[in-house]
């Protein structure tokens, strides 16, 4: 999918989720607002900023990004839930946001029912990195440091719940490894405690990594990804390294609040209609039990 699709494929989509009412006023006729559960500076917040200002062009009307971040993107998703259905606000997620229905035992709002999805931003792997002072140069030699002495290794992620913290997860069960998770703030703090070799590893998405990768500030171990990517012909994958189960992907999705659908009638709820004939021989249904379909 080209970029340039993906960007009228997002406006046309709004369209589809908005009420008839919002249509008839000429939408849009004022700015729109998305809500990034993520920090400024993150990549999923840069991708999305870049899609938005291409959309921004093709739909005449500007978007006012609001980050709301903390626990794992939840306050961002519960502020977009409390917003009025008509195509004026809408979320920014990232992969955290799939899990967020395990590690919280309850949520502000319903992820399945409170938001209808818009457009994905794309897909992107993350790359594994260290300090150079560890003196990794692979996924082996980490895995072999961290069975050599348990506990004692630990991985940053840019907070509870977020993609770089269940990419390390990931890593940690499939390798069968015993680290120490310690959450941040956001990206900015995790990568520079890492950088400094106060933290062993990170997981993060590889646009930010790569200057500092080329710098030699950190070391690219593997990327998280069944094939290599591009960017980094170089650094194998984690299959490669032999942990196919470390596999995970950084992505990015846009969903508009859902518009409350029109209840049939005041105080009950319509049962669904049961199937008047066989969808295979069109033969009134039920059969009896004796008959079969030709």
């Amino acid at each position: 999918m080209s970029f340039r699709f993906a960007c009228g494929a997002m406006a046309g989509a709004i369209l589809v989720t908005l009420a008839p009412a919002a249509l008839a006023q000429g939408w849009p006729n004022r700015s729109i607002v998305a809500v990034s559960t993520v920090s400024a500076g993150n990549a999923a917040d840069t991708v999305a900023r870049i899609v938005l200002d291409q959309v921004s062009k093709q739909i005449g009307q500007s978007f006012v990004i609001e980050n709301r971040t903390g626990a794992g993107g939840t306050i961002g998703s519960a502020s977009a839930a409390k917003a009025d259905p008509d195509g004026y606000t809408i979320l920014l997620l990232t992969a955290s946001q799939g899990s967020a229905v395990a590690l919280y035992k309850s949520l502000p709002y319903d992820p399945l029912h409170d938001f209808v999805p818009v457009a994905l931003f794309g897909l992107q792997p993350s790359v594994l990195v260290a300090a150079p002072s560890k003196g990794w140069t692979s996924v082996t030699e980490l895995v072999a440091a961290a069975k050599a002495n348990p506990g004692a290794l630990n991985f940053a992620s840019a907070g509870l719940g977020s993609a770089s913290h269940w990419a390390g997860e990931r890593l940690r069960l499939a390798a069968g490894i015993n680290v120490q998770h310690i959450p941040f703030r956001g990206p900015v703090d995790a990568f520079t405690e890492v950088m400094t070799g106060r933290v062993d590893f990170y997981y993060l998405p590889i646009a930010p990594a790569l200057p500092n990768i080329r710098d030699g500030k950190v070391v690219a171990l593997a990327v998280s990804t069944s094939k290599r990517a591009p960017t980094l012909p170089n650094v194998p994958t984690v299959v490669e390294a032999g942990y196919p189960d470390a596999q995970y992907l950084f992505w990015g999705v846009s969903p508009c609040r859902r518009r409350p659908r029109a209840p049939s009638s005041i105080g009950c709820t319509p049962k669904r209609k049961r199937r008047s004939r066989c969808r295979r021989c069109r033969r009134d249904w039920p059969h009896s039990a004796s008959s079969r379909c030709r």
